[in-house]
């Protein structure tokens, strides 16, 4: 696949203050890359250093082969941009705060424009001093959709917005990624990262933690076991695969290094096994897992 976005040894310092640190990640067309961390970790300085908004202090990035801030007039008209927080101006409407989007954008499908109002249930007849947040976020976030663009770069896209419209999101997320555009999505919401990305770049002050797809990510990580046994499995307490287990009479919770998960269940194999239950650790548990660590 083309690569649309190369960043490569990104650094920023404000003064003295580093907020970014050698971050490298690519993103391909027809992919979408989730780019998550906890607040203050570099994911907004990284999306305004990608958007030519602020020079970065080292490494490179490019969009479409060019560079950021030297060519970013160029890159601007194949890219829309949504960030997680909208102002508007309070004396026009919804509409022609979209249709002005547009047209500054320069290549759109009205057609689109008109069903994303509708799917996003938006009144566009209204001045944009009444809008809610998640209104505010709807009037970028159909502009963005409705561009023809082949860079989507979401800041907290779904920000205000309610649960049925978050799920209208991510339809339109797997829709322009089926079209084979790339989607660089910054949000906080892990469950949606988890559902819609393809790989996941974990940002912790200032650094990437993690990088890759999903199932990369987990490989590195442990698998939670639940068991019930006839006797209590005591013997794992030896092994170092095993990590935080807990014995209440013959049933055990415990979590196990997933590279040695065939010693966990040749210890289990001496017991009489009633039920056994495994699951890979969620993105949440793999960013807070990195989120202490960072804090720590």
């Amino acid at each position: 696949m083309a690569k649309v976005v190369e960043v490569k040894g990104l650094q920023k310092n404000f003064g003295k203050f580093q907020a970014l640190k050698d971050v490298t990640f690519d993103v391909n067309a027809g992919e979408v890359l989730g780019y998550v961390g906890p607040n203050g970790a570099g994911k907004s300085t990284t999306v305004r250093a990608l958007l030519g908004i602020i020079k970065a202090t080292g490494g490179t990035a490019k969009i479409f082969g060019k560079d950021v801030w030297t060519d970013s007039i160029e890159i601007h008209k194949n890219i829309a941009y949504v960030p997680g927080d909208v102002y508007l101006w309070p004396n026009l409407s919804g509409g022609e705060i979209i249709d002005m989007f547009l047209h500054m954008h320069g290549s759109f499908d009205a057609a689109r424009r008109d069903e994303l109002i509708k799917k996003f249930e938006f009144d566009p007849k209204k001045k944009a001093r009444s809008y809610s947040k998640g209104n505010r976020q709807k009037v970028a976030l159909i502009a963005a959709l409705a561009s023809n663009a082949e860079l989507y770069i979401f800041d907290e896209p779904t920000s205000g917005l309610d649960p049925l419209m978050e799920a209208v999101f991510q339809e339109e997320v797997a829709r322009i990624k089926s079209e084979g555009k790339a989607i660089l999505l910054s949000s906080h919401i892990l469950s949606e990262v988890e559902r819609l990305c393809d790989k996941i770049a974990i940002i912790a002050s200032g650094e990437i933690v993690e990088y890759g797809s999903l199932e990369e990510m987990r490989h590195l990580t442990r698998y939670e076991f639940k068991v019930e046994t006839v006797e209590p499995v005591t013997s794992l307490e030896r092994l170092d695969a095993v990590h935080d287990l807990k014995i209440d009479g013959n049933k055990a919770i415990f979590q196990a290094d997933s590279d040695k998960i065939q010693d966990v269940l040749s210890e289990l194999t001496k017991y009489h096994v009633i039920k056994i239950d495994s699951n890979p650790q969620t993105l949440e548990e793999l960013f807070m897992h990195h989120y202490a660590q960072g804090r720590g």
